[in-house]
């Protein structure tokens, strides 16, 4: 029989000997994450994807600080208890405020989602008086309250301008810090070439999307490729219809956000947080391969102030 000594150096070594055989991954020290206008659609569909690790990694625990209006106030409280609710392993804790001020607090990543809503028959365009002082007042609190390598990813529209404001309003940030999101044109892209070829959408490569995230932005497949039976072949190979890549592919996904709003009658939503999910997980952890971001950009002879571009 065991002597109670070793029972309990045994007993000691349960948990140890578990975690080796589970092969539990090493978690890394929680980081803060923001999401603003939580309790709105896209809010809602990215807080559970940002808490499951989808956004930075399934070794990355973090406290969600998410943000909304007042009037939102109770909507927000009932994110914060379906969060609590699902027993999420991540997920070291939820802030949910209306103030500023406490929502950017020692963030070491800003997902910037509320905005005035885009309806069916508006363009991004309308609402860029609307979001001004929205996004001033945001950028004083980034400036002020936010960690000092905090990354930011602008997702409101028109999310260029948003992005361009809120660098205007928060000169101390880095340039480098503050994106805005085309990522969404991105995986639009890559859904249509995938469907027109009948591939899986993680077989295609090296679609580009230049310019604005608007209707004028233009999807480039002319050094795409996707990953066959026969090997890796062009797209323009595949397609062998030039006519639909100059026309059909670019005006669809540059009429997506307005097609998705008229269907459902209210913009995109899930393939938005899933879109800014890919977005930061690149930008943060890396990737292989080509992906559009907004960044921002100077140049003295064809642009004639700094823009936020794809």
């Amino acid at each position: 029989m065991l002597s109670n000594s070793v029972l309990q150096r045994l007993a000691s070594w349960c948990p140890w000997l578990l975690s080796q055989l589970r092969d539990e991954p090493k978690l890394k020290q929680p980081v803060k994450v923001l999401v603003t206008g939580a309790a709105g659609q896209i809010g809602y569909a990215i807080v559970a994807m940002i808490a499951r690790g989808l956004m930075l990694g399934p070794d990355q625990p973090v406290v969600l600080h998410v943000l909304d209006i007042p009037r939102m106030a109770d909507a927000l409280n009932g994110v914060r208890m379906e969060l609590v609710d699902a027993a999420l392993p991540l997920l070291r804790g939820v802030v949910a405020t209306s103030d500023e001020a406490e929502a950017f607090q020692g963030v070491n990543f800003a997902v910037l989602i509320g905005g005035w809503p885009r309806k069916d028959g508006m363009e991004r365009k309308d609402l860029i008086a609307k979001n001004v002082a929205i996004y001033k007042s945001q950028a004083s609190a980034l400036q002020q309250q936010a960690a000092p390598n905090c990354k930011v990813l602008v997702v409101a529209n028109p999310a260029n301008t948003n992005a361009l404001m809120l660098k205007e309003f928060a000169p101390a940030v880095p340039a480098k810090n503050i994106t805005c999101l085309t990522r969404l044109d991105h995986n639009r892209a890559l859904g249509q070439i995938a469907e027109r070829l009948g591939v899986h959408v993680a077989d295609v490569r090296n679609v580009v999307v230049w310019g604005n995230h608007s209707s004028t932005q233009f999807p480039d497949a002319s050094h795409a490729t996707a990953r066959t039976e026969h090997g890796e072949k062009p797209v323009t190979e595949l397609v062998a219809d030039e006519k639909w890549l100059r026309e059909e592919f670019v005006s669809t996904v540059q009429q997506r956000g307005a097609a998705v709003i008229k269907a459902r009658k209210q913009s995109s939503s899930l393939s938005a947080a899933s879109a800014a999910c890919d977005h930061m997980r690149d930008w943060i952890l890396g990737t292989p391969k080509v992906h559009d971001s907004g960044i921002l950009r100077s140049h003295p002879t064809w642009l004639e102030r700094s823009e936020f571009f794809s």
